[in-house]
C-alpha cells in the first residue's frame, strides 16, 4: 500500500508555529527557511515583511499574488518609477493590504534597493553578510532580533528602506534561510 503525498504531509511533525491550514503548511514545507540567494525573490520577501507589520503572516500569505500582481512580480526597476497617483490606485486593490504608508515603503524601497544593487553589488550577497552562526532552536529559544537583524536594519535604513525594524529582519532571515529555525523535531530542520 503506497501512502499518499498528503497523508503524509499531514503525518509529519512540523515547527508549532505551523497551524493546519493548507497554506501555513504549504508554506512552512516549501519555502520557509530555504536558503534564497536570488536578489529579486528576496527584495520581493522584504517588501511582504514589511506588510505584514502588524498582520499575520496567514494574512501576507494570501494576499501575495495580488502583490505580485500590483507590482509586477516586484520588479524594482517598474515600482521605482511609480508615482503618487499609483499608489492612490493601489490603495483601493482589495488583493492588497491596503495601507498608505506599506504601499509606499515598497515603492520607497525599490529605489533604495536599485541604488544599493549599484553602488555595493548584487543584493543577495549584500544580505547574506548578515547570517548569524548556527544555533539549535526550539520555540520558546527564538528570539524575535538578534544582533545580526538590528544590525541588517541599521544598514537598510542607511540605504533608504522602510519597514525594515529588526524584528522584520529576524522574520525576513527566518523566511529567507539565513538562519535555521525550524525547531528540533521538525522535519525541515536540517
Amino acid at each position: 500500500m503506497t501512502v499518499s503525498p498528503l497523508t503524509e504531509a499531514a503525518d509529519r511533525n512540523r515547527c508549532r508555529w505551523c497551524t493546519a491550514d493548507p497554506l501555513y503548511v504549504k508554506y512552512h514545507d516549501e519555502e520557509w527557511g530555504v536558503p534564497l540567494h536570488d536578489s529579486q525573490t528576496l527584495f520581493e520577501l522584504l517588501c511582504l515583511e514589511g506588510a505584514q507589520a502588524g498582520l499575520s503572516w496567514w494574512t501576507v500569505l494570501q494576499k501575495r499574488e495580488g502583490y505580485r500582481r500590483a507590482f509586477q512580480g516586484f520588479n524594482p526597476e517598474i515600482m521605482a518609477v511609480m508615482t503618487s497617483a499609483d499608489v492612490d490606485r493601489l490603495m483601493q486593490d482589495k488583493g492588497i493590504v491596503r495601507h498608505r504608508l506599506k504601499i509606499e515603503a515598497c515603492v520607497g524601497n525599490a529605489r533604495a534597493y536599485l541604488q544599493l544593487v549599484k553602488h555595493l553589488g548584487p543584493f543577495h550577497q549584500w544580505i547574506w553578510q548578515f547570517a548569524p552562526p548556527v544555533r539549535v532552536t526550539t520555540l520558546d529559544s527564538i528570539p524575535t532580533q538578534t544582533a545580526e537583524s538590528l544590525a541588517m536594519s541599521k544598514s537598510l535604513k542607511r540605504a533608504g528602506f522602510r519597514f525594515v525594524g529588526p524584528t522584520i529582519c529576524y522574520a525576513f532571515m527566518q523566511a529567507a534561510g539565513l538562519v535555521s529555525d525550524h525547531e528540533v523535531g521538525c522535519w525541515r530542520r536540517s
